[in-house]
């Protein structure tokens, strides 16, 4: 049996202040993510959601227990592993070809004819054929995120982390970059991981839910999305669809007394 994509082993992280105090963020958080799967995480602010990505990331290490890719314990970065956060991050200075190949210049220092290339072939998987001479402050908010997505693409990732990606955008943007998401994971399928703070957004996008207490955060409940795929607008009109938003809900709700 093949090992796990991603394992949170009994992971807590705590913080330290400026003026020396520490913060428990996490505590005690456990679950386990299969290859090609597509992951949510909700929960209130502050629960340490962001730190689940920045962990399975290699950016931090738990203060205890374990989190492993693939088997691996995760010390540092990996070429396997992308991220996109909540901002884009884009390179005023580059054009949009120049941004998505940044990868590559950064780590070897410079960028071949095939990469460019499959820079190129990316932009068209996110819609933006034709923009790759453009400015990043030509691009509205959603584009730049786009870009943002085609750059994490770039070493082709098997495992592919997001932070809120979508949550500085107007709604019916964010609505076409869920749909877009979808149509991406679709015909190159990674496993994901999606924090979001939207219940109807992790349910349109993910095959579990995981439901976080507030902090320090852990798994308070995962939610198996039985909602049938492909999904499209029509998924958020159905009955069955808004009851687990309810659902969901009311598990957010009920520990928020205790926040």
């Amino acid at each position: 049996m093949h090992p796990a994509a991603i394992q949170f082993h009994d992971v807590a992280q705590i913080y330290k202040t400026r003026d020396g105090r520490s913060i428990e963020a996490l505590q005690s958080v456990s679950f386990d993510v299969t290859r090609h799967e597509f992951i949510a995480v909700v929960g209130p602010s502050g629960c340490g959601k962001s730190t689940l990505v920045r962990l399975a990331a290699g950016l931090i290490q738990p203060t205890r227990g374990e989190v492993r890719v693939y088997g691996q314990s995760v010390l540092e970065p990996r070429d396997d592993v992308g991220i996109v956060f909540q901002k884009p991050t884009l390179l005023p200075w580059f054009d949009v070809i120049g941004n998505v190949v940044f990868p590559m210049k950064h780590k070897y220092g410079h960028v071949t004819n095939e990469e460019r290339t499959r820079a190129c072939s990316l932009l068209a998987l996110v819609g933006l054929s034709g923009f790759e001479s453009k400015r990043i402050d030509e691009l509205s908010g959603g584009m730049q995120q786009r870009v943002a997505i085609a750059r994490a693409l770039l070493l082709d990732p098997d495992i592919l982390l997001m932070d809120e990606p979508f949550a500085a955008l107007d709604a019916l943007t964010r609505d076409e970059m869920s749909f877009e998401l979808l149509r991406i994971w679709t015909q190159n399928p990674k496993t994901v991981v999606f924090i979001t703070h939207s219940i109807a957004e992790a349910l349109l996008l993910a095959d579990r839910i995981i439901v976080m207490t507030p902090r320090p955060g852990t798994v308070q409940h995962v939610v198996d999305v039985s909602l049938p795929r492909p999904r499209s607008m029509q998924t958020l009109q159905e009955p069955r669809f808004n009851e687990m938003v309810g659902g969901i809900r009311s598990l957010l709700y009920s520990n928020v007394s205790t926040g």
